[in-house]
């Protein structure tokens, strides 16, 4: 979420010495900007000269002001009104990111004339592509809706300006480079267009995809030593299974978190953790996978503007969540990918503050922390589970109700309950094989006559 930063996360360069327009200018001091983070002030010089950008920096450091300001800049400058829409197309991995880019979009741009549409999947299908069809000048979403409207025709890629790739690593991770360079290759060559790359990570797979579709773009890495941020104290316990809970407990209790995110791995561990965390009195907020769209965005919504302060999450939320005032995150299951952790933790200490860290070693996935630290090249110390720490009284929590289906019923198809039960009729006989020439009829007996 846009904020302001503090004094300490930023560089001297003012965006009013860059070459902004005033309409630009007026929304970013509306909205607290008025000094560059470093990845700002390296990447907007080169992105508002039309030079083509591929950069790193770790998570909440302002990349999407950085994309956002360099494409609105690019549309200000083209005065042409023959040029069809639309002109701009910025991709996302996630529809969580998709929308929080959208809703800076808003703050942003709020002064300018430039219209937006918001397309992902999962919800809204026609809502959004009624959407597409006017003439929009940004797509702002996620690879696979915004392919199924373009196949159906409710666009054009021939006159996009500016092509945008945000977090191009969790790009591959979820298997969109297929549908990346789909996209791609239907766009004016490179060298008619502005490209922006960001992502944590500049592994070879995104460096390869940024010279493969990019006109000679400048890397940028911003504090590429330090994978973690500083401003994030690391600390671990070495629970066994059997004192997860009663610690995760305890640590809430001692250190009575301002807002905090408990990441697990699987979606049974995170139901069985929420029916702990809310029988032992937390108002939690469960986010996985599975969860529909519409419920996602509210629970979200509740935990942004603090009416739940406690969210437990899979790593299907690891990553395009800015929320800002995370002090504590806590893998209650250490992350199986290195990158994961890194990415987790970056909920905290967003814009410049501080957070606290805390992982379970536990039985189950202690072998993942050599690989975290050796990626993240230091030690991560690790802290006496003391008597004070377990909570001594746990409630256990009741049968489980089951959760809301995901996917109704059909609705010619009576529900669970409208089912009439069949009369019984007695046991089924077993059915007198047929008779043939060489199986004739057993003969008739007083009995059977």
């Amino acid at each position: 979420m846009l904020s302001a930063m503090k004094k300490a996360h930023l560089t001297e360069t003012r965006f009013s010495n860059l070459e902004l327009s005033d309409s630009i200018i007026k929304g970013l001091k509306e909205a607290g900007f008025i000094q560059c983070t470093p990845i700002q002030d390296k990447s907007l010089p080169l992105a508002l000269r039309d030079k083509d950008v591929a950069g790193q920096a770790q998570t909440g450091t302002g990349k999407t002001a950085s994309f956002l300001l360099a494409t609105f800049q690019r549309l200000i400058n083209d005065e042409s009104e023959k040029i069809k829409n639309p002109r701009a197309l910025i991709l996302a991995p996630t529809r969580e990111l998709a929308i929080q880019i959208h809703k800076d979009a808003l703050v942003l741009g709020k002064y300018l004339n430039l219209k937006l549409a918001l397309i992902y999947g999962g919800t809204d299908y026609q809502k959004q592509l009624d959407k597409i069809k006017t003439n929009v000048d940004i797509i702002i979403g996620t690879p696979g809706r915004i392919i199924d409207f373009y196949k159906q025709g409710a666009f054009t890629l021939d006159n996009i300006q500016v092509t945008v790739m945000d977090e191009a690593d969790r790009m591959f991770d979820l298997g969109f480079i297929k549908d990346i360079r789909f996209l791609l290759r239907r766009m004016p060559p490179p060298e008619k267009r502005l490209n922006l790359l960001f992502s944590a990570t500049l592994s070879y797979k995104v460096t390869e995809l940024a010279y493969e579709h990019m006109n000679n773009p400048v890397l940028i890495r911003i504090e590429s030593e330090e994978v973690t941020s500083k401003a994030i104290k690391q600390f671990g316990y070495c629970p066994a299974n059997d004192q997860k809970i009663p610690l995760l407990l305890g640590l809430l209790k001692h250190h009575q978190p301002q807002r905090s995110i408990v990441f697990v791995n699987t979606k049974r561990s995170a139901e069985q953790l929420d029916d702990y965390l809310q029988a032992n009195g937390y108002k939690t907020a469960l986010l996985s996978g599975d969860v529909p769209q519409e419920k996602r965005q509210r629970l979200l919504n509740d935990f942004q503007e603090n009416r739940v302060t406690l969210m437990i999450a899979t790593d299907v939320a690891a990553r395009g969540l800015h929320i800002p005032d995370v002090s504590h995150v806590f893998n209650y299951d250490l992350p199986q990918d290195v990158e994961d952790y890194v990415h987790r933790i970056g909920r905290t200490a967003r814009f410049g503050a501080s957070g606290e860290a805390i992982s379970f070693i536990c039985e189950e996935y202690a072998y993942s922390m050599p690989d975290i630290e050796d990626y993240i090249g230091e030690k991560i110390p690790v802290e006496t589970i003391t008597p004070e720490l377990l909570l001594e009284e746990v409630i256990k929590p009741g049968r489980r109700e089951p959760r809301e289906r995901v996917v109704p019923y059909d609705k010619g198809r009576p529900q669970k309950g409208e089912r009439k039960p069949r009369d019984f009729k007695g046991p089924r006989r077993e059915a007198a094989p047929a008779s043939t020439p060489e199986n004739p009829p057993p003969p008739e007996t007083p009995e059977s006559a």
